[in-house]
């Protein structure tokens, strides 16, 4: 018999304080309370493993892992031994430390298509540096990414396009133009419409779910070598952002799984197993625009953060790398995410409810979605499966990332736990998700109005 979990006491303390002393009550808004369910953990306490706790005591197998950074899994030996190793020789100087060097052929190893690398801490820097940089190679204003993708940065050139773009000035928003995902006709409009004006293109270049409905007619990689050839042809650069990619598609990513040739590239999330750390790669002509060794020539000033490099960040990454080149790590995931999507897929199709649960088939992050009658997402049974995955042990928000530290077992328990709350979101269909959703349901990051 199932132990629901249901004693959120001290998540509703934590609720009632912490939104007097951090505006939206947390430092990312995808962990805000707006995002959860009410019966929801409001606060972690620790993790291992797949495993993590919240303030109550209550333990969830984790499924977005810090919200896909935690590649291996939480307080991974291998890693906290090398952090470890570095804390105590300090981890800041007045000049560069030996491992900058050292990581930066580490990853550049990994990535040969690319000559030159900079870190920072988090994903935002770097989008913004490799704008920064397009803008100054090419001499000209305007950045193009897709419309209908969720997230590239909290600066001003990507929020001013989004939902919620106050304290964006217009003229600054008006420097970002947008097209759809994955069609060349749409960004092909893009440079016809704007000559001469488009700096640099970026996009992912892969997503568990597409979502826009362009049509898809052509394979996301041949999409990609056509749209690189496309922004060259126009005297544009092209940026490929692996933030979400980058050691979960492949090792290290999209780009070199299948040999795409951006001018740049930009890294994160799971490269450090969770440690503050993200990397911006590109071809030495672009990126040398952000050294000093051309005297003479005009300064760029690129990245430059006082804790971009410290030495346990890097620590992390090195040995990140060292654990997925060393056992396989994305082949483990892979297969991992295989065995979720079929036995969840095949949990559905036994309720009869493949027109209102879908499965979407991406081995690196299953996805899953959450229709109305009509076909149209819904955020009320969306909740509701997250509030009656979380009641069974399992913290959910709609996707599995597969880390290194999940394995059987804690495939085991998602598959019961999804099963039975399909259970529950199917008595919903028929008499309304507001009978048996407790509180309102998550809503959208980029909204207008709160």
């Amino acid at each position: 018999m199932t132990n629901f979990i249901t004693n959120f006491e001290k998540s509703r303390a934590y609720r009632a304080r912490v939104h007097d002393v951090i505006p939206g009550g947390a430092h990312t808004y995808s962990k805000g309370d707006d995002q959860f369910p009410e019966l929801a953990p409001a606060a972690m306490t620790h993790g291992l493993g797949a495993y993590v706790w919240d303030v109550d005591g209550n333990r969830y197998l984790d499924c977005s892992m810090g919200l896909t950074s935690v590649s291996l899994g939480h307080a991974y030996p291998a890693v906290l031994d090398r952090v470890r190793g570095e804390l105590g020789r300090g981890v800041n100087f007045q000049r560069p430390s030996v491992l900058e060097l050292e990581t930066a052929e580490a990853f550049l190893d990994l990535v040969p298509q690319h000559d030159m690398v900079k870190f920072a801490k988090n994903g935002s820097t770097v989008t913004t540096a490799a704008v920064k940089l397009a803008r100054a190679k090419t001499g000209r204003p305007l950045v193009a990414f897709p419309g209908n993708h969720p997230f590239y940065s909290y600066d001003d050139w990507f929020i001013g396009k989004a939902a919620c773009a106050r304290g964006v000035p217009e003229e600054i928003s008006a420097l970002s133009v947008t097209f759809d995902g994955c069609s060349l006709s749409s960004l092909r409009a893009l440079f016809e419409k704007y000559p001469d004006q488009v700096a640099c293109v970026i996009t992912e270049p892969e997503r568990s779910t597409c979502g826009h409905g362009c049509g898809c007619t052509s394979s996301a990689t041949d999409f990609l070598r056509s749209a690189i050839e496309l922004a060259h042809a126009h005297g544009a650069l092209f940026i490929l952002d692996e933030m979400v990619t980058g050691f979960k598609s492949a090792f290290p990513g999209t780009m070199t799984k299948e040999d795409l040739h951006p001018d740049m590239a930009t890294w994160g999330k799971g490269i450090a197993n969770g440690f503050s750390f993200c990397a911006l790669t590109g071809k030495r002509d672009v990126m040398e625009l952000g050294g000093i060794r051309d005297k003479g020539s005009e300064k760029v000033f690129l990245i430059s953060t006082t804790h971009g490099a410290e030495t346990h960040a890097m620590a992390a990454a090195v040995a990140t790398i060292e654990e997925f080149r060393d056992k396989d790590v994305v082949g483990h995931n892979h297969r991992l995410g295989r065995e979720v999507l079929a036995r969840c897929q095949a949990s559905v199709r036994e309720r009869g409810l493949e027109a209102s649960v879908k499965v979407v088939p991406c081995p690196w992050m299953p996805t899953f979605l959450f229709l109305d009658g009509s076909g149209a997402a819904s955020p009320g049974l969306r909740t509701l499966f997250m509030q009656e995955m979380i009641r069974r042990g399992v913290l959910f928000q709609g996707i599995f990332v597969p880390s290194y530290s999940h394995g059987e077992a804690e495939l085991a328990v998602f598959v019961d736990a999804f099963g039975a709350s399909l259970d529950v979101h199917g008595r919903a269909l028929t008499d309304g998700w507001e009978r048996h959703l407790t509180g309102a349901p998550a809503e959208p990051v980029f909204r207008r109005l709160i």
